[in-house]
């Protein structure tokens, strides 16, 4: 436990380390930077203007507004950014990685492998994900008439990083298939793009789907439960605050399942 103590401000300063080189990289063509961390304001955007264009012909869905609407969106899309700022090489960890052998380099560094592969890219196109789930957010708290109390601020932190965590998790979960598999994404992409329909409020769809996205895929835990929350809705105090808990859980699983991944990891010789 003293060991694990002492090991995190090491690893703090050591991600610092990694960061600041990869802003340099990134920095050295400011205009490539500049349109990355901004390219998905504008993929955003369409998906805004799909929900807008449904909600100008039906106000209302299921008594759900468009500002209510929103929110949901603001939260997921928040949570989805930490996950692309910081975890994006987990995507590519068997075709980019494994495949090339390329993995080998973290097995022999006297660093935890999982963490040399995160730290080893900051993705800077999440930038515009978080702009764009923070403005929904603020914009539709506007519109929705709730109150920035320092409890609420400090609960959309919470849920905010907790969503991320639950969006690291599940990517973790399914990526370590590229120890096996030629190319992990196509297993990631299976489960990750599940939450798409967490945009949108749960009670909308049939019962399997609400259970699927808040028992087996949690992503629910990631915009909806918390929006209930900030919205004053009624919600069980287990499903407002249960995404830290979620988010502990599934990052268990995560890390055994890396674990047993690693064990049976074969270089590829080259």
């Amino acid at each position: 436990m003293v060991a694990r103590a002492t090991a995190l401000p090491h690893y703090a300063a050591l991600y610092w380390l990694f960061f600041k080189n990869r802003l340099k990289i990134l920095m050295e063509y400011r205009a490539n930077f500049l349109i990355g961390a901004t390219s998905t304001i504008f993929l955003q955007a369409a998906g805004l203007l799909t929900i807008w264009v449904v909600m100008s012909q039906i106000p209302d869905l299921k008594g759900w507004s468009l500002a209510e609407i929103l929110l949901i969106y603001g939260l997921i899309t928040l949570s989805k950014s930490i996950n692309h700022m910081f975890a994006d090489n987990l995507w590519t960890l068997g075709r980019d990685y494994v495949r090339t052998g390329t993995f080998d380099r973290f097995m022999v560094r006297p660093v935890d492998p999982l963490f040399h592969l995160l730290a080893d890219r900051f993705c800077h196109d999440g930038i515009g994900n978080f702009l764009v789930g923070l403005a929904l957010i603020i914009i539709a708290a506007g519109r929705l008439d709730i109150t920035w109390t320092p409890l609420h601020v400090a609960y959309l932190a919470l849920m905010a990083l907790s969503g991320g965590v639950i969006f690291i998790a599940l990517n973790l979960i399914t990526s370590v298939s590229g120890f096996w598999l030629m190319d992990s994404v196509p297993v990631t992409r299976v489960v990750f793009e599940m939450h798409e329909f967490a945009k949108y409020p749960l009670v909308i769809y049939p019962q399997a789907i609400t259970v699927l996205l808040t028992l087996l895929i949690p992503y629910g835990f990631a915009s909806f439960y918390p929006s209930l929350y900030l919205m004053g809705r009624e919600v069980a105090p287990a499903l407002a605050w249960g995404a830290p808990a979620v988010a502990a859980a599934l990052m268990v699983v995560g890390l055994a399942v890396w674990r047993f991944g690693l064990r049976h990891y074969g270089s590829t010789g080259t």
